[in-house]
């Protein structure tokens, strides 16, 4: 960077990465209960298609939306290097363009619901009686892109304001409310599967409310002029930064519906124990990845700031705390996995199986802290290309790693996404130098 102003000097301390990464960590953990509170609601009217199409249906908007995470993730960095720069005016226009974007995403989905949902589950081969029901579920929880869009916006703009708490209590709003809306919707009112899904868009349109107010309060009377939102260099710079993400998105997407895949041609027992182990992953994620989330705020300030030494130290810190955490969580699964397996599933033979791949799926933990901190702190620097890039070899790779241990069945499938978790982690970490001296110049 080579503006004249001299670069604006602030610590980076353990505290100011815990104050970020605990709240995500506990937003990360209550994202799934949108899902798992409707199978359960569900699962209680004792109709086994109508289970089945809540929680296939679930997945389908997990990954769906999941692709979309760019406006959350573009949103806290772009926030960020703005509140680096204090520069008031561009923290407000990033909100703003942001929820264009999310708005208009939110209603192509709408827009396309027909032709969508007829793809979707024309390929899930579900029964005529489930495929029913998850289609009736589809049709209606469609109607909450716009909200749940608008969401990942005001999420990553609390985040990148380091109002983490007040991020955390937007999701709470919308799983509070999901609980509540459910319980009358499909208890009481008995509107079944169309029930569930309203609760969805009901939840979800609160928790946009909640953040359109909350937005409100932080900028007041200072909204930025159109010409400032619609400034052709930021909309173009948002767009490409959002178009890389999404690209890793959908390649993070792919492998996981891979391993999926490999996994289903092994019989039914391997494809439910890699279920029951993907989910104990899951757990880990939800820790590890809230240091990413502190990366991407942290990074990105220092960006802003044009402040070599706070990135340094940013990377250094957020690197540490996702390591220990993925460690700890690397030695918890190995402890209770057994325990924990017993409880997800009844099936004997499932159980057998997944204990025999349990240790690949703990050591994910900690050879995934890698890949999520440096997706971090290469979200908060904007060096989505390069992100975007990596992914791409890292991909290769895994498939390579799957190919060479074919005959190895499950077990080379396991070694194969632990190859590429830890490429993910080594290719940014060997690139990180080139990038940071590139960025910072002399000003480190």
């Amino acid at each position: 960077m080579n503006s004249a102003d001299p670069p604006r000097f602030y610590q980076i301390t353990h505290r100011g990465v815990l104050a970020i990464a605990v709240p995500m960590t506990l937003s990360n953990a209550t994202t799934p209960l949108l899902g798992v509170v409707a199978t359960a609601v569900i699962g209680r009217l004792g109709q086994a298609h109508l289970l089945g199409a809540v929680a296939m249906s679930s997945v389908v908007f997990d990954c769906m939306f999941w692709l979309f995470s760019f406006l959350r993730m573009s949103t806290v960095a772009l926030t960020a290097q703005a509140l680096g720069r204090h520069d008031v005016a561009e923290e407000r226009a990033t909100l703003m363009r942001a929820l264009l974007i999310a708005a208009a995403s939110g209603l192509a989905l709408i827009v396309l619901q027909v032709p969508l949902g007829a793809a979707i589950y024309s390929l899930m081969g579900a029964s005529a009686d489930t495929t029913r029901a998850a289609e009736l579920y589809f049709h209606v929880r469609i109607w909450s892109a716009p909200f749940v869009l608008a969401n990942y916006v005001l999420f990553g703009w609390l985040v990148g304001l380091a109002r983490s708490n007040v991020a955390l209590a937007l999701q709470v709003a919308i799983n509070l409310t999901n609980a509540i809306a459910i319980t009358i919707l499909v208890v009481v009112l008995e509107l079944g599967v169309a029930g569930a899904a309203l609760a969805a868009v009901v939840a979800e349109a609160v928790g946009t409310a909640f953040g359109l107010v909350v937005a409100l309060r932080i900028v007041g009377a200072r909204m930025p002029d159109v010409a400032t939102i619609f400034d052709r260099a930021r909309l173009i710079r948002l767009l490409l930064v959002n178009r890389d993400i999404f690209i890793r998105t959908a390649l993070l997407i792919g492998a996981w519906g891979f391993f999926a895949a490999q996994g289903a041609r092994s019989g039914d027992v391997v494809l439910a124990a890699n279920s029951v182990l993907h989910n104990l992953m899951l757990v880990g994620a939800f820790f590890v990845d809230g240091f990413a989330l502190a990366a991407e705020q942290l990074c990105g300030r220092a960006i802003g700031a044009r402040n070599g030494a706070a990135f340094a130290r940013a990377v250094k810190l957020s690197l540490t705390w996702g390591f220990g955490f993925g460690f700890a969580t690397t030695l918890l699964i190995l402890l209770l996995g057994p325990w924990l397996i017993d409880l997800m599933t009844a099936s004997p033979e499932v159980r057998l199986a997944a204990r025999g791949y349990l240790v690949y799926a703990a050591f994910a933990s900690v050879i995934g802290v890698f890949a999520f901190a440096y997706d971090g702190i290469y979200i908060g620097a904007t060096w989505t290309r390069d992100m975007r890039n990596l992914m791409i070899v890292a991909l290769a790779a895994y498939l390579l790693a799957w190919r060479l241990t074919l005959p190895l069945g499950n077990t080379g499938l396991w070694i194969a996404i632990l190859v590429f978790f830890g490429a993910r982690g080594i290719l940014q970490a060997v690139r990180y130098p080139a990038l940071a001296r590139a960025t910072f110049g002399d000003t480190k």
